[in-house]
């Protein structure tokens, strides 16, 4: 039985995880030319953003946190959305999925490549086409696969609502690189849990899906499982579930 609910554990987070990274479309055909902002400054670029409008999803409440590294030209994309997976329970859930953003070159800073631990495909383009730093952004991603492309473009807001004029802005903007802006969502933002208000929370970047940290899993979901689905599983520190 425990290993049974580890088990329904592991793929409620895959599941949740692979929903909130999907928000991609696939076409035929190269990825469009997009063209990276001029005099990007990523360091104006860090911190917190909320996404307003992204391309085929159903998430709510999603935030991007972009951080620095100790490496040169590498950062980390946190992608939070609090939501209810799987429809299991009234519990909220807050899932955060980590990549790395890298710099290839340092004379087009705003070009740059992303991965994510759960990208069978491999690193992505991943351009930030346009923003203002203090107000709204616009970042546009695509991934080679076989027979295609597949593409995702971002509205992001430093606060949960962006006006109508910067919304349009972005979306012309997409319309004029071959995107098509009407592949995009909008992301609800209205009633989301202020931080650590979610039932519990579910980190996953690079390492937490290792051999070590299944292991722990399982190991750990024998020892803590009580009354219900009240456990704690700390597999490198990486994936925990608070209540």
């Amino acid at each position: 039985m425990a290993k049974f609910l580890a088990m329904w554990a592991i793929c409620a987070i895959v599941c949740g995880l692979i929903t909130l990274g999907s928000g991609h479309t696939y076409k035929t055909g190269e990825c469009p030319t997009v063209e990276p902002m001029s005099g990007f400054n990523m360091q104006q670029f860090l911190g917190v953003w909320y996404v307003i409008q992204k391309t085929g999803t159903a998430s709510s409440c999603v935030i991007y946190n972009v951080t620095k590294t100790d490496e040169p030209g590498e950062y980390d994309i946190e992608q939070v959305s609090q939501r209810n997976p799987l429809s299991v329970g009234p519990l909220k859930h807050e899932y955060s999925y980590t990549g790395k953003l890298t710099v290839t070159d340092k004379d087009v800073p705003a070009r740059m490549t992303v991965r994510f631990p759960l990208s069978v495909a491999g690193s992505a383009k991943f351009v930030v086409f346009m923003s203002d730093y203090n107000t709204f952004a616009g970042v546009y991603s695509c991934q080679k696969i076989p027979f295609g492309h597949r593409q995702s473009a971002t509205i992001l807001s430093r606060t949960r609502e962006l006006d109508r004029i910067y919304v349009d802005k972005i979306r012309n903007r997409l319309s004029s690189f071959s995107v098509d802006p009407f592949d995009l969502s909008i992301i609800d933002q209205t009633g989301c849990p202020k931080e650590g208000e979610a039932g519990f929370n579910i980190h996953i970047d690079s390492n937490t899906f290792s051999t070590k940290n299944i292991a722990n899993v399982f190991r750990k979901a024998g020892e803590k499982i009580g009354d219900g689905f009240e456990y704690a599983v700390n597999a490198g520190k990486k994936v925990t579930h608070l209540f």
